[in-house]
């Protein structure tokens, strides 16, 4: 039986990895994979004598210099859990030799994530690109579809990616990969208001009535300063990813609950429609690049700031506000924010339309 011990090393030379297509070998688990070079432990061996001796046999390199990045746990419903102790190597010596469990080859590193990889793979080769100290990741599959990743005891956020219409595509990714790469993925959008107890406003809006007649607040919510993206913007009163797996209105119930301690049903909610967007910014000296397609949602609630139950590293605080004074806000760059006002549109056309 073989060893539930591995060891999975990428050699650089050039701003390159050596990876391997693993197109050989018959009823091969990694079949038409990318991946580096590595196999199971032989009785005895450390992970240090397994890498050198797999990355001799397999490419006949004898590797000087390499580092023991971290460990990978894998599961599957298939096979038997696999620990792997993953390395990089940054020099070696020697002519590189054929490989009887498929093709070697020099692939510049910006290249490797447009591979045939493991989605697992894409989470640990960016750990090592972003230089994350020694890690522990577990990593979880079920019918090749990953379902799990846990980073050093923490559970990583997967998110499914999407068409253009909404539905799934079958594919799991991490929530950083999609932020970097730019991948379509849902979101639940929910906007909460109350009708205006003030009604002075006055002028016509973009759906032609006046401010007087719609005479609604906007409940806003100012996101948490250590937020990823648009950190002490404010947003939407309640938004989240949709979560790998699960559906917009569960979603957005869940998120207006864990945000603001409003605990509703899905009944409650009035879809207002789809929406798709793009933006591309950059956040802590990374890119940001988010395509979403979102449900967006209306609720009718009339509570003070002080009754909600706010989610401390999510949501800084919350304010009403008339729809109005946040158009003016976002045209005279008053306001900072990250709302897009083509929703802003949808919600006068509703509630313009209905009467509200």
């Amino acid at each position: 039986m073989k060893s539930c011990l591995t060891t999975l090393g990428y050699i650089e030379k050039d701003d390159c990895y050596l990876m391997l297509h693993r197109i050989v070998k018959k009823n091969d688990v990694n079949k038409d994979k990318w991946i580096g070079i590595g196999g199971h432990f032989e009785h005895g061996e450390s992970p240090e004598e397994c890498l050198l001796r797999e990355a001799e046999e397999e490419t006949g390199l004898i590797l000087t210099s390499y580092q023991f990045r971290g460990i990978v746990t894998f599961i599957a419903d298939d096979y038997p859990p696999e620990y792997m102790c993953l390395f990089t190597a940054d020099a070696f010596e020697g002519e590189m030799i054929s490989c009887d469990e498929g093709v070697l080859e020099w692939v510049p590193k910006r290249d490797v994530e447009q591979l045939n990889l493991w989605e697992g793979d894409h989470i640990f080769l960016n750990l090592i690109r972003e230089g994350h100290p020694f890690f522990s990741l577990k990593l979880r599959y079920e019918r090749n579809v990953l379902k799990e990743a846990i980073l050093d005891g923490q559970a990583m956020e997967l998110i499914d990616i999407r068409n253009p219409d909404g539905t799934i595509t079958g594919r799991v990714r991490e929530r950083t990969l999609i932020h970097r790469d730019g991948d379509l993925h849902g979101t639940s959008h929910v906007w909460i208001y109350r009708k205006h107890a003030d009604r002075s406003h006055a002028g016509q809006n973009h759906a032609g009535k006046s401010h007087a007649e719609l005479s609604f607040d906007l409940l806003l919510q100012k996101r948490a300063r250590g937020k990823d993206a648009f950190p002490g913007c404010y947003d939407i009163s309640s938004a989240g990813h949709i979560p790998a797996g699960d559906d917009y209105a569960s979603s957005a119930v869940r998120e207006l609950g864990e945000e603001l301690g409003i605990y509703a049903d899905t009944i409650d909610l009035h879809f207002l429609g789809m929406y798709e967007s793009r933006v591309e910014r950059e956040f802590y000296g990374r890119p940001f690049r988010n395509h979403e397609i979102s449900a967006v949602y209306l609720l009718e609630k009339s509570l003070e700031p002080d009754q909600l139950s706010l989610q401390e590293e999510e949501v800084e605080r919350v304010v009403w506000m008339n729809i109005k004074d946040i158009r003016q806000g976002i045209e005279e760059k008053t306001l900072e924010h990250c709302i897009f006002t083509d929703e802003l549109d949808m919600l006068e056309k509703y509630l313009a339309s209905s009467g509200s």
